[in-house]
């Protein structure tokens, strides 16, 4: 029987790290479900570790997986986002759109990429307008709509992602939702069917974070929580024997002293 898996940390790579370890300390390396919060305490606590994000992406590279950065962007482009601009958010969208055909073409996003589905949901009607989610969330939050059920985004797309294929890889985010909480504070929460945690979570957490600081921004809110819900949440690719120094070094820094 998979067992739940709950984790509360400050630390993203922290939290990562303790759930790698967790997963590798079981028989199958799957949990179901796992739930990871990420307090956001304040601006003086580091959101990462360095030498656990530098180990990850090495480790990452070794494997011939995407680095944490790259993986990230597919949930929130960050590098195209000017925080400082009056009309950010705006200009984001402009610069995402530009930049989509070339995104496109990369066999990886053959399926779609889960940025274009929250800013470019496409309807039923193909003749129809594209669909801003985020832009939508944050205009009806600005007129007063805080209903809860207004500020989620949908990845999935039935007409699409409902396959017969045993793998398809694209989405397993499902959807995002952005919580007011008390305090002016916010919460980002993604919900996943499957994870995979050691070539996606680091970045999928990263990412998650990055649309919650902009979200929150456009909101007039601060990000204090990242959650991720993960149905079933499975070690990944690798082999526990293939990435045993790897944890090693991983619980040497956690658990400084535990062998």
């Amino acid at each position: 029987m998979m067992e739940p898996l709950f984790i509360t940390e400050t630390n993203l790579s922290y939290a990562w790290a303790k759930i790698f370890l967790a997963l590798m300390g079981t028989s199958g390396g799957i949990r179901h479900p796992a739930i990871i919060s990420i307090e956001r305490t304040g601006d003086d606590v580091d959101l990462e570790n360095q030498y656990i994000r530098e180990l990850v992406d090495q480790e990452l590279k070794r494997h011939s997986q995407n680095c944490c950065a790259t993986i990230a962007s597919t949930i929130f482009p960050a590098s195209m986002w000017n925080p400082s601009l009056q009309n950010d958010a705006e200009v984001l969208y402009k610069r995402y759109d530009k930049a989509w055909p070339g995104i496109s073409k990369c066999p990886a996003n053959r399926n779609g990429v889960y940025f274009r589905r929250l800013t470019a949901f496409e309807p039923s009607n193909s003749q129809e307008q594209l669909i801003n989610q985020l832009r939508f969330i944050t205009d009806t939050y600005r007129r007063g709509n805080h209903r809860k059920s207004a500020l989620q985004a949908s990845i999935l797309d039935p007409r699409r992602d409902h396959t017969h294929q045993p793998q398809k890889g694209f989405p397993c985010l499902q959807q995002v939702a952005f919580t007011p909480l008390d305090g002016k504070g916010m919460s980002v929460t993604g919900f996943y069917a499957t994870q995979y945690q050691f070539e996606k979570a680091y970045g999928n957490y990263l990412g998650l974070h990055a649309l919650g600081e902009f979200m929150a921004k456009q909101l007039g809110l601060k990000l204090t929580k990242v959650v991720c819900i993960a149905s079933v949440l499975k070690l990944g690719s690798v082999t526990k024997t293939g990435v045993r120094t790897f944890s090693n070094d991983l619980r040497a820094i956690i658990q400084p002293g535990v062998a």
